[in-house]
């Protein structure tokens, strides 16, 4: 199997549960945050007059990136912060074309990139927020985009087309001309700050933006544009691992961290942005000048908004929980060449990340630890990290898959249930086995994740043990998980549930 020198690592021989003293510790001040953010939007928005359009990097509510890199940035923070300003806010969400034509999937969700569009549009009106339109990013004709434009049409929701143009971002002439922007549908808005979001990044945001400036001032709007994005953090240094994690996160768009080199010439200091920014930073600096006879920027760091580099309070668990988001898209990718998917460019711009980071799969604890248990046992194993450090492992055996056993056993040390006890009798696993194999005509008999937590569930109703075992559950919350066999999509959907952080081995079941 591919990287096989990176999965191995050097075990214990008579490890049965490896326990950690580490507590899980949080790394960054999410109030102070809320507060300097909202404060430093709300002063960029003050140098515009009427109309400030917004890029949104990342997502609104569910950063589940930051969350992950950044242990105590809150998930919601940037959806908390805009509350505030909920009745001057209209959001706009862009989704490429091209992703829709290759249906692109949202890796933390599983779902289409145009299923996410639906989604967060319901999401944000929920919330309160205004939701204004679509706009379908990149297009030259797909007919998967041309099916998804009905769609909103029967949904009533309003929606706009911006094009490929040739030469972009480079041929400046000609994307800030008729022929460029000013051939793109003209984004209708109605209130003063507007939010541009998309499903994931290279969506075309930006260009959005960029457009709706050139398209507002021939209509003698004076339109502000400024840029919200977490990552990569501006003030840590380019080789920081929080800053290696953005890269490793974008390792299939091949986006790279740069010094921002309008940045250093124009205030003699280092600041990190990334390829893209600095690439089109000379067609903002054209419109703006087009527009106003000057560009209110320098740089494209002095674009953004961003504050989460003045917010980190333990350097040190950010890094470490950086290192461990690398991995985790390390083997991510793994997976995807495992399943047959071109994803070798990915995989190999990940390992090129590891040596930057200094870092190997055996740097990710729960990896050690479910393949010493395979090891050990001779058998798939698994592994969780609880949120004390407590590692507890687990391995396959006749009657149930390695990650149903682990949330067995992790369920039974939350709730202080001896190892030792069966809390599902082999007379109640032999006949759903059956069922499984006989008459819905499976091949593998072993339990999973759903059926044992439903096994569980019917047993609590006259067993203490297995009612104090399921209302571990939301304990496991934020805990990483490894296995050192890819599960099976029913598993890895009951672990994304219940909000673990989970990486396999690419190891396909026999």
């Amino acid at each position: 199997m591919v990287f096989r020198s990176l999965i191995r690592t050097f075990v214990p021989r008579n490890v049965k549960r490896l326990q950690f003293i580490v507590m899980m510790k949080i790394g960054f001040d999410n109030e102070k945050y809320l507060r300097i953010q909202s404060e430093h939007i709300k002063e960029r928005i003050a140098q515009f007059d009427g109309k400030l359009y917004l890029e949104l990097g990342g997502k609104l509510f569910d950063d589940h990136h930051a969350s992950r890199v950044l242990p105590g940035f809150k998930p919601d923070s940037k959806l908390r912060m805009f509350r505030q300003l909920a009745d001057s806010i209209e959001i706009v969400i862009v989704i490429s074309a091209e992703d829709i034509e290759k249906n692109k999937v949202r890796a933390d969700l599983g779902i289409t990139y145009d299923e996410d569009v639906l989604r967060l549009r319901d999401e944000f009106q929920s919330r309160g927020f205004m939701v204004g339109s679509v706009v379908i990013t990149h297009y030259n004709g797909q007919h998967a985009a041309d099916a998804f434009r009905h769609r909103l049409e029967r949904l009533d929701i309003k929606s706009y087309i911006h094009y490929l143009i040739d030469g972009y971002p480079h041929n400046v002439e000609l994307i800030a001309s008729d022929d460029g922007f000013g051939k793109n549908d003209y984004v209708e808005t109605t209130r003063p700050l507007v939010i541009v979001t998309a499903p994931g990044p290279g969506s075309g945001k930006m260009a959005v933006c960029l457009s709706q400036l050139y398209n507002e001032n021939k209509r003698g709007v004076r339109a502000g544009y400024a840029k919200f994005e977490t990552f990569p953090v501006w003030n840590l240094p380019l080789k920081h691992p929080v800053n290696i994690a953005y890269e490793a996160a974008t390792a299939d768009l091949n986006d790279v961290n740069m010094i921002d080199p309008f940045h250093l010439e124009a205030y003699d200091k280092i600041a990190v942005n990334y390829n893209r920014d600095i690439e089109i930073f000379p067609v903002l600096n054209a419109l703006f000048e087009g527009i106003y006879g000057e560009n209110p920027y320098k740089s494209p760091t002095d674009m953004g908004v961003n504050m989460v580099g003045f917010c980190i309070s333990d350097d040190e668990v950010c890094c470490q929980a950086s290192r461990d988001e690398i991995i985790r898209r390390y083997y991510s990718a793994t997976n995807k060449l495992a399943d047959g998917i071109d994803a070798e460019r990915e995989v190999n711009k990940i390992l090129l990340l590891f040596n930057q980071a200094k870092i190997t799969t055996a740097y990710r604890r729960v990896t050690v630890a479910a393949q010493a248990k395979q090891e050990l046992s001779g058998h798939t194993a698994a592994a969780i990290e609880l949120s004390d450090g407590t590692i507890i492992t687990s391995k396959s055996s006749p009657l149930l898959g390695c990650s149903a056993a682990l949330l067995l056993n992790a369920t039974k040390h939350l709730a202080g249930i001896s190892h030792d006890v069966k809390l599902i009798p082999q007379s109640m696993i032999e006949p759903i086995q059956k069922t499984k194999i006989e008459y819905l005509g499976g091949k593998n008999p072993r339990l999973h994740t759903d059926e044992v937590l439903v096994a569980l569930s019917v047993l609590s109703q006259n067993d203490e043990r297995c009612r104090r075992a399921l209302e571990q559950l939301p304990s496991l919350r934020d805990c990483q998980v490894h296995s050192t066999v890819m599960l099976s999509e029913v598993d890895r959907k009951i672990f994304k549930k219940l909000g673990c952080g989970l990486t396999c081995d690419p190891v396909r079941k026999k």
